[in-house]
């Protein structure tokens, strides 16, 4: 049997990223998100949503690009901690020995120690409510070499630990049950 609760967000798991923004060593900043995700594949775009009252909403503002830089098991302390901190009191990269690097399509830092880099150019800021909406263009993408098959040429992203949220914890992902088609594939 099921119950009603009251309507909320419960789409779970989320992706727990950490975006990085700025365009000068002195405005970067990194903010925690996982309202984020994938909203068309042809051109390649994607989605932040952010608090207005939030310390990086006004950089992302001004400089209308960021870099999601997706996280693993091994940075989810910085993970947390990168959410329930404010960049107007710390730098964050600092603060989490975290490494700004330089992204080559976007002024917004990336962060080395993150397995994958999402590029973005936002495209349109939407008030929703509680948050604003940037959606925006992808316009590079920068992967980790550790994680590239050398004999395959496939990028092996699951192997990185990819951290997710999950209403309130974080978690690592699970053991591969399964591809893309399995279900309907013809047996040999």
């Amino acid at each position: 049997m099921k119950q009603d609760w009251k309507p909320g967000t419960m789409i779970y798991p989320l992706p727990a990223v950490l975006v990085s923004c700025g365009s000068t060593e002195e405005e970067y900043n990194i903010l925690t998100i996982a309202w984020v995700g994938t909203i068309c594949s042809n051109p390649p775009m994607c989605y932040i949503s952010v608090r207005p009252e939030r310390h990086s909403y006004p950089i992302l503002k001004k400089n209308m690009e960021f870099v999601i830089n997706l996280t693993t098991k091994d940075m989810a302390f910085a993970t947390d901690w990168c959410g329930v901190r404010s960049g107007k009191d710390y730098n964050k990269f600092e603060e989490m020995h975290l490494t700004p690097g330089k992204a080559s399509m976007v002024q917004a830092p990336l962060i080395e120690e993150s397995p994958l880099c999402i590029e973005c150019r936002v495209k349109d800021i939407i008030a929703l409510g509680s948050h604003d909406m940037f959606i925006a263009d992808v316009v590079n993408v920068k992967a980790d070499e550790k994680y590239l098959n050398t004999e395959t040429g496939k990028f092996e992203l699951a192997q990185s630990n990819l951290l997710v949220y999950i209403h309130g914890g974080y978690y690592e992902t699970g053991e591969k049950i399964g591809k893309f088609g399995w279900s309907v594939e013809k047996k040999k």
